[in-house]
């Protein structure tokens, strides 16, 4: 059987460093945009070579669309999350893939986290989406391509709620920040309004570089200093 997989790709940059939308990354649910989220568990952490490597296990639901309630019910479908972390590099990679519902639609999601050079951090989600029903995979994969979309436009806006509430003083200045989808050959982009909020303290446009410099040094530092002993500021409890 020749499965046909649906791709897409999306970029968001947050504007706060990468040491910090790591720690948040823990600490993402709940939020007021991740209702479908009902549970999430480590089943796995450790530090190997000086990464930190980790599986979790979540829970998740969403509406099924009349059409699609011929194939299944609106059930919640177990996600495996792995993720790498690298301190030195200063990535963060997830990979995450759904247990049930396979045959349905399989979801492959990658997930890269990096820190750009004015100090904020890059997220890249990049999606691959299959289905083995037979006269409906097209179909499938158009709508998961559709889901994929809208749930990582709420998904950053949820990742936004907890960075601000964990780091109300540590947002960087930022102009015009958008997000940009590439799903097949289609381009959209979207501007996400409530992350161009700039510091009262960053008001001139010198003041808000020479900021920006500064929280690239220190977090520079900070990981040559520490590499060794890095990864586990991320040791938290789920």
């Amino acid at each position: 059987m020749v499965v046909t997989a649906s791709t897409c790709r999306t970029e968001t940059v947050f504007d706060y460093s990468w040491i910090h939308v790591v720690s948040a990354y823990w600490n993402r649910y709940p939020n007021p945009s991740s209702t479908h989220v009902l549970t999430e568990d480590t089943i796995r952490r450790e530090v190997r070579d000086g990464k930190l490597y980790s599986r979790r296990l979540l829970s998740k639901t969403n509406p099924v669309p009349k059409w699609g309630a011929r194939f299944y019910n609106n059930l919640p479908v177990k996600i495996v999350e792995d993720s790498v972390l690298d301190p030195v590099k200063k990535t963060f990679t997830t990979f995450t893939r759904n247990l049930g519902m396979k045959k349905i639609m399989k979801v492959d999601e990658i997930v890269v986290y990096s820190e750009q050079k004015d100090g904020r951090t890059l997220a890249v989600r990049r999606a691959y989406i299959s289905s083995q029903v037979f006269g409906f995979s097209r179909a499938i994969r158009a709508f998961g391509i559709e889901r994929f979309k809208s749930n990582g436009h709420k998904a950053s806006n949820g990742f936004n709620y907890v960075l601000r509430r964990m780091f109300p003083q540590n947002q960087l200045a930022a102009s015009s920040p958008t997000t940009s989808v590439n799903s097949q050959s289609a381009v959209a982009n979207v501007t996400y309004s409530d992350m161009a909020v700039a510091s009262a303290s960053h008001s001139s446009s010198s003041s808000a570089t020479e900021a920006l410099k500064r929280t690239a040094k220190i977090s520079y530092e900070f990981c040559k200093g520490h590499a060794s002993k890095f990864a586990q500021l991320f040791s938290v409890k789920n």
